[in-house]
């Protein structure tokens, strides 16, 4: 499942991290690969442990604490603290998948890569290519999205982000395990809890909807990992 969540951030959170993000150093983003991504990796990110990423990277966090469409798709177990990236001036990383696991900053314990997300921090006439392509069994699909957009796909799936040939591409990026670890079951869920809230709105708590959200609550009981 490849989903748009739109406002993630607000138009002043966006600013903020901007502005903060303008006044901190930057380091080559291969070190944090492995030897296979460094070869089709080029461009800048914070380094994870930096103290302006671990505040801005609670920024994202708070913010999708509030967002109940992330929660929805994603299920999540645990998020790893997200990170910050640039990219300009031909800058791009080639075709890869994202490792299956990531040991956790400041933890002692890791996390398997279920669901990855992008989180834009610039508008798209702000900069030319960059687009977030990600591959799946449909073909190929790119991404480029307003500020404060976010989107969330399968870590399984291979990805590029194209070549920058003017102005800057900052964004967030993260990833998440999920209490449901198979996309498809995560998929049936999110379109579950989609068609109940909808028809709550509509109908309000009749027996039809409570049998519907028991079924989906039952659900996440029988497939969740915890």
């Amino acid at each position: 499942m490849m989903l748009h969540i739109p406002g993630v951030l607000t138009l002043e959170e966006v600013n903020y991290l901007r502005q903060r993000l303008q006044e901190t150093n930057w380091v080559d983003g291969k070190q944090t690969v492995g030897a296979q991504g460094a070869l089709v990796k080029q461009n800048r990110q914070l380094p994870e442990h930096a103290e302006v990423s671990l505040e801005l990277g609670q920024m994202v966090l708070a913010a999708l604490k509030k967002n109940p469409t992330f929660y929805s798709a994603a299920l999540p177990l645990r998020i790893v603290p997200p990170l910050f990236n640039a990219y300009a001036g031909g800058e791009h990383y080639g075709l890869h998948v994202d490792s299956s696991i990531r040991q956790v900053p400041n933890a002692d314990y890791t996390l398997r890569t279920d669901v990855s997300s992008t989180l834009f921090l610039c508008d798209p006439d702000e900069y030319e290519g960059g687009e977030l392509e990600v591959i799946d069994t449909y073909g190929a699909h790119e991404v480029k999205l307003p500020a404060g957009d976010l989107i969330l796909y399968p870590s399984t799936s291979l990805h590029q982000v194209k070549p920058v040939t003017r102005g800057v591409r900052v964004c967030s990026f993260f990833w998440t395990q999920s209490m449901i670890r198979d996309d498809a079951r995560r998929n049936m869920l999110f379109e579950m809890d989609q068609y109940i809230q909808s028809l709550r709105s509509q109908i309000g708590d009749s027996a039809e909807v409570l049998g519907l959200t028991a079924q989906y609550h039952n659900l996440i009981r029988m497939w969740a990992e915890t």
